[in-house]
């Protein structure tokens, strides 16, 4: 599809421009896509004055191409409005627009209002280039790590230049090493993308590869959950906005080296603290470039749940475009009215917020209502508090802000270092689960494979010479029999993250408890838990033989019941000087009570000397659950497949994961086989169970778990 051409007449702003831009009149074609470009990067050369059209003067700052060697490095610069994005298939357009000078001339005697902080805006983000960072955070000035002087690689402070940046600010003494180039008001609207699709354009635009969500990108779509989820749970994306590029600054020097005591400071082997330490104090990434001007946005967000077509969610965005870019005096903005449709409603918020839109048939030509389709309006740079846009863009030159960066990896410059596996590992795991970075090291110590007790591989597979003798429910009068078993299953000193219900032997009818467990002891627990540390008998807790107020029929009340009685240990919090408890066994037993017998639970705890607990939740219901492994394959998802749950991510999977095939049983109307854990997905990533209950949802045996997070 070719690119949206938007007339407009770049002299109507009532800011004038540093810089003005040759006509080059360039324009090429990609894939779907169509580039305009009308305007080249110059260096400031001399002055002459001109007249605009209307009655406004403005004096503007002719350049001279610059050499092909600057030209190449400022094609390399990745924003999510440049060229080089929209050339990938699918790509609505973008356009550049030729002679946009947002800035006062720079022989004019009196500054203009609001230098001040275009002065310190252009200095901060000047003594940000070469500086960490860390990208899960939102891009802007203030989120990059260190103070002035303090880059993570190499810059030549002997040889200094003066800066001339627009809006007649003079930044002295800054190294050779860094450029600043004149910049161009654009215009770009997005084709509905996946959230995949969508990621993949924002990490393109930061120079980043992979498609883990930036903190900018959840930030501009408001996700605040795992990026696991959030994807599932949204079915398309798309984005409509201006962009009034002011200068880009960019550091030159290459090939970029990291200061010495910065690799000296790269821990040599996995030391989960010193590692937080250091992604803290630097940052994942370091700054290469920046953008200064102010951004317009409109960001769609569609969830899973609207009917909407990507057809009519691209109406819905031109016609949010169309109303709110609206409105020029010259026209840049296409202002043709579409015969026989109505506007939608406007949601404009000026503080950024969303707007849930439920737009009736009949307000628009959608076939559909816009349910569940978000409208969220950004801005970066300028007023803020102005509604207009035109007003608006009058005033980004005076108060800017930086509104684009691109990034290279520490990763990438720590090859031959002794330690440099162990740090990217450590910032991969960051950046894809996304902890608290308060949290980072106890998430890190928890990094370590996980697996069932028992294995599928050490359950018998084939039939045996004798069943062994199990007691036996049965839920209604003609219903099948379900066996369980009494095994007690114990971990020793491995910290247990979750519980699951499982159908063992020949013709999976004999219901058994699973553990899964950490393979090894993190190193934040060995000073408590090792096994030189003495920690006393664990101690087995069962419910009240008696108690008959917590005991729940499966079907039929005259039949087999379970009883539901919480099975915690007395908590210690943080304050008290007990130890905590936490699950390292687990067991079912039945009360034989006749026909009417009752399943009930049976934990094993095991004390932690000197930790206490720091939080505990209940829960039922996983974000992202997983059917036991044996009855993976099966296609019986009852409740849980009528949901539509987001396929499991599950790094550390059990022995066998998959399981043998199975013939399709009854019983698994009886019992719900979902995996009850809690991994690095699940914020803040180092939870260990500590309680567990039976339960009866919807006429199926299932498991509660109580997690905690304890304090070391």
């Amino acid at each position: 599809m070719e690119a949206r051409g938007f007339e407009f007449d770049t002299h109507s702003m009532s800011a004038s421009g540093f810089y003005s831009s040759r006509n080059s009149g360039r324009e090429t074609s990609h894939g779907s896509g169509r580039i305009e470009d009308h305007a080249d990067y110059d260096q400031p050369r001399a002055y002459e004055s001109r007249r605009p059209k209307g009655s406004a003067r403005a004096a503007y700052e002719i350049a001279p191409k610059r050499s092909s060697t600057l030209a190449q490095q400022a094609d390399s610069l990745k924003t999510i409005y440049p060229s080089d994005v929209l050339q990938n298939k699918g790509d609505r357009g973008f356009l550049q627009t030729p002679d946009f000078d947002p800035t006062p001339a720079a022989h004019t005697k009196q500054a203009p209002k609001g230098s001040q902080y275009a002065w310190k805006i252009a200095s901060d983000a000047t003594n940000a280039l070469g500086r960490g960072f860390d990208v899960t955070s939102d891009f802007r000035l203030g989120f990059a790590k260190g103070s002035s002087g303090s880059q993570l690689v190499e810059i030549d402070q002997t040889n200094t230049q003066d800066i001339v940046a627009p809006g007649n600010v003079v930044i002295p003494n800054v190294s050779i090493d860094i450029r600043c180039d004149k910049g161009e008001k654009t215009h770009y609207a997005s084709e509905v993308l996946t959230f995949a699709q969508m990621c993949g354009r924002f990490n393109q635009a930061a120079a980043i590869d992979g498609k883990m969500p930036l903190g900018l990108f959840n930030n501009m779509f408001s996700f605040t959950g795992p990026w696991q989820t959030d994807q599932y749970a949204t079915k398309a994306l798309a984005l409509d906005g201006w962009f009034v590029k002011l200068y880009n600054l960019q550091l030159t020097r290459t090939p970029l080296t990291l200061r010495d005591e910065i690799r000296k400071a790269i821990p040599s082997s996995w030391e989960p603290k010193a590692l937080a330490s250091f992604i803290e104090k630097y940052g994942t990434h370091i700054i290469t470039s920046l953008q200064v001007g102010g951004k317009d946005i409109i960001y769609v967000k569609q969830h899973q749940t609207s009917p909407c077509s990507s057809a009519e969610v691209q109406r819905l965005m031109e016609s949010m475009a169309e109303k709110r870019f609206s409105g020029q005096p010259n026209g840049y903005n296409n202002q043709r009215e579409r015969p026989g449709k109505d506007k939608a409603v406007d949601a404009f918020s000026v503080n950024n917020t969303a707007a849930r839109l439920n737009l009736p048939a009949s307000s628009t030509s959608y076939s559909k209502e816009a349910q569940d389709v978000e409208i969220f309006y950004r801005r970066r740079g300028g007023d803020d508090m102005v509604d207009s846009h035109q007003k608006w863009l009058a005033t980004v030159p005076e108060t800017p802000d930086v509104i684009a960066m691109t990034f290279v990896p520490i990763s990438s410059l720590i090859s031959g270092i002794p330690g440099n596996g162990y740090l990217s590992h450590a910032v991969n795991l960051y950046m894809r689960y996304k902890p608290p970075i308060e949290e980072l090291q106890n998430f890190l110590e928890f990094q370590v494979p996980t697996q069932w007790s028992p294995s599928l591989a050490e359950l018998s597979l084939g039939p045996r010479r004798k069943e062994p003798v199990c007691p036996a429910m049965q839920f209604s009068l003609m219903g099948p029999k379900l066996y369980v078993s009494t095994n007690q299953v114990s971990v020793g000193r491995r910290p247990v993250t979750g519980l699951r219900l499982y159908l063992e032997g020949v013709k999976c009818n004999r219901l058994a408890i699973h553990l899964q467990h950490l393979t090894t002891l993190p190193r934040i627990l060995q000073p408590h838990w090792d096994t030189h540390v003495s920690i006393g008998k664990p101690i087995w807790k069962a419910p009240e033989e008696q108690d008959t107020r917590w005991f729940e029929p499966v079907q039929w009340k005259g039949f087999s019941h379970v009883s539901t009685v919480p099975i915690e240990f007395n908590e210690s919090w943080v304050g008290e000087t007990n130890d905590a408890h936490i699950v390292t066994g687990a067991q079912l037993q039945v009360w034989d009570f006749g026909i009417k017998n009752v399943l009930y639970l049976k934990l094993l705890f095991s004390r932690v000397p000197k930790c206490s607990i720091r939080r505990s939740v209940w829960d039922n219901t996983p974000a992202i659950s997983q059917k036991s492994g044996l009855f993976s394959q099966l296609g019986f998802s009852g409740k849980q497949q009528q949901q539509q749950m987001p396929p499991p991510f599950n790094p550390n999977s059990a022995v066998c994961n998959k399981g043998p095939k199975a013939q399709p049983l009854k019983l698994l109307k009886f019992v719900d086989i979902t995996e009850m854990k809690k991994g690095p997905q699940d914020m803040p990533g180092h939870w260990l169970v500590t309680g567990a209950k039976m339960d009866v949802d919807g006429g199926k045996i299932s498991l509660r778990v109580k997690y905690s997070l304890l304090h070391y």
